[in-house]
């Protein structure tokens, strides 16, 4: 138990049906004067934190929330994936989902929490936030407050930064997210770049009829093309596989877009309608009439904005002329199609700050990075 003026912060472990709808509630209280905060769908959210989700398959976590008086002042997970474990050996368990009123004696006692709870596990560091892992959303938003965030993407109160570092965190990683309108010019060294290989690279869109076939492409693609990038954990089949599905039945098949080398799958694209475009006005609520108005924005009108999250050049090319080529491929084929749709701004991200290759592309297309979210780590 903490204290804060008069009152104590007592900490319960999230079990319970009532604590859950608490825990996900108290978000729509903390930002409810912020113009840029997106309230995110309540079914997806429980979705996300239900035994379903497919990363508590090789994931152990728990859950607070930080009362006081009796009303919710904070919440935060904390989360041991077992296949980070295997890829690193580092012994580094995460936090996540942290939201707290503007007192340092909240954060304090919800980092606590975590961070014993990781220790107690046997973990040797702590990093976060992660909501809920590397593949999800990642990172704290430290610039680029009054712009909302697009789709798979965290928001957060400018105190948040301060209020972590001052329990001993430090930084160490920072991510990118890059503002670019698909109506750009192509810069011509990259078209003419494009054309000396046309006869031997195919892009074309994923397959409707063989969907299960090109998602395993793709997931093939991503595993070998970021398996040396910061923090990594393999995508796995079962969770990528309800991924692509569930995204099929939101956006268009072109928004997907896969490279071919001579027959054989070496890049890919996925580009996401903004979701959060569509649902800013709903309170989090589809019922009773939430459905109709997003499917019809999803369906008829079309988000004016999209993301985009995922993409991956296998490592046999990436260092060699053919990779940028091979990007910038995929990046224009996609922004045709999301151009035709008369989307008029895109995102691209997340992207490691030091990740020059591909910061490089990005800017060479005219993106300019507009938000940063960074990763804060702490020995236990």
């Amino acid at each position: 138990m903490a204290t804060t003026g008069d009152s104590a912060i007592e900490l319960e472990v999230v079990t319970e049906r009532t604590q859950w709808s608490r825990f996900l509630a108290l978000p729509h209280r903390l930002y409810a004067d912020d113009p840029a905060w997106v309230p995110p769908l309540d079914v997806q959210e429980r979705a996300r934190l239900s035994p379903g989700n497919h990363f508590f398959d090789h994931a152990r976590w728990r859950a607070w929330l930080a009362v006081r008086d009796g009303l919710p002042v904070g919440r935060i997970t904390a989360q041991i994936d077992e296949m980070h474990l295997r890829q690193h050996g580092d012994g580094v368990g995460y936090f996540g989902m942290l939201e707290a009123e503007d007192d340092p004696a909240i954060f304090a006692a919800l980092l606590n929490a975590a961070a014993n709870w990781l220790r107690a596990e046997g973990m040797r560091a702590v990093r976060g936030p992660l909501n809920l892992h590397v593949n999800e959303e990642v990172g704290l938003l430290v610039e680029g407050f009054t712009t909302p965030p697009f789709v798979l993407m965290g928001h957060a109160r400018p105190y948040y930064g301060a209020a972590i570092e001052a329990q001993g965190y430090r930084g160490v990683k920072d991510l990118l997210a890059y503002h670019i309108r698909p109506d750009f010019e192509p810069p011509r060294v990259m078209t003419k770049l494009a054309e000396r290989v046309s006869d031997r690279v195919r892009v074309r869109a994923v397959r409707r009829k063989h969907l299960k076939e090109d998602a395993a492409i793709m997931l093939d693609v991503f595993n070998d093309a970021w398996r040396n990038n910061w923090g990594y954990v393999p995508l796995v089949p079962a969770e990528w596989e309800d991924t692509v599905l569930t995204l099929s039945k939101l956006m268009p098949a072109d928004y997907i877009q896969i490279a071919e080398y001579d027959g054989e799958p070496v890049a890919f694209i996925v580009a996401l309608p903004n979701l959060n475009e569509a649902i800013r006005d709903l309170g989090g609520k589809l019922l009773p009439f939430g459905w109709a108005k997003l499917l019809w924005r999803l369906k008829v009108r079309h988000p004016q904005t999209a993301r985009i999250p995922l993409m991956g050049v296998r490592q046999s090319f990436q260092h060699s002329r053919l990779g940028p080529t091979l990007a910038f491929m995929v990046i224009d084929a996609v922004r045709k199609q999301m151009h035709a749709r008369g989307v008029k701004n895109v995102e691209m991200g997340w992207i490691l700050e030091n990740n020059d290759g591909m910061r490089n592309i990005i800017e060479t297309i005219g993106g300019q990075a507009y938000k940063r979210y960074r990763v804060y780590e702490k020995e236990l």
